[in-house]
């Protein structure tokens, strides 16, 4: 099973980036990561694909032709799935259309709750908190044109306790939910392909 040609698309630190590269690393997933893209300059995610040998790009949000510059590199890349890990940008129409089914999202919430427009990063955390939920969780999901409408692939949860801060929430979420299920949707959708 030679895996999916992947590329994954982050804004930050790229820990998420940093689970799918271990994976590879350890052959828990047979794909392979061809190209990490961010429309962050700084983006650690961008050193964390250079210190692995993955060509990483930065593509400029600003200047125009972005989304025709963005879907040309994952063209020129020849890639069977896209990953958005921390991608803080909304896919436009043309990727959508482009890749329809091959595109996934981490999302840091049990969706449908606490998703869609202004819900990313620690806000996520801090309106779980504010509601006085018990649980919370990650949620990887295919991306369509709404903001994290698409279909969910894999979802799990973690207990939201009273003592907790948005970033107490945020850090249980990312090392005990995030980084697992995202191998674990890409590894599903690799055995689909084979």
């Amino acid at each position: 099973m030679s895996g999916l040609r992947i590329a994954v698309l982050v804004s930050g630190s790229g820990s998420n980036l940093q689970s799918i590269i271990d994976a590879v690393a350890n052959h828990t997933l047979t794909s392979q990561i061809v190209s990490v893209i961010s429309n962050k300059e700084g983006a650690f995610g961008l050193e964390r694909a250079r210190q692995s040998n993955i060509p990483a790009y930065f593509i400029n949000p600003k200047e125009a032709g972005y989304d025709e510059k963005l879907l040309a590199r994952l063209q020129a890349d020849d890639v069977e799935l896209v990953v958005l890990a921390g991608y803080l940008k909304i896919v436009q129409a043309n990727l959508i259309q482009a890749y329809k089914g091959k595109i996934i999202n981490i999302h840091p919430s049990l969706l449908p709750k606490f998703g869609g427009k202004g819900y990313y990063g620690i806000k996520v955390h801090e309106a779980v908190i504010a509601m006085g939920e018990k649980e919370s969780g990650a949620t990887v999901h295919f991306v369509d044109e709404g903001v994290d409408t698409g279909e969910t692939l894999l979802q799990r949860s973690v207990p939201v306790y009273e003592t907790d801060t948005p970033d107490d929430l945020q850090q249980r979420v990312l090392h005990e939910v995030e980084h697992k299920i995202l191998v674990e949707a890409i590894k599903k959708l690799e055995e689909e392909s084979a």
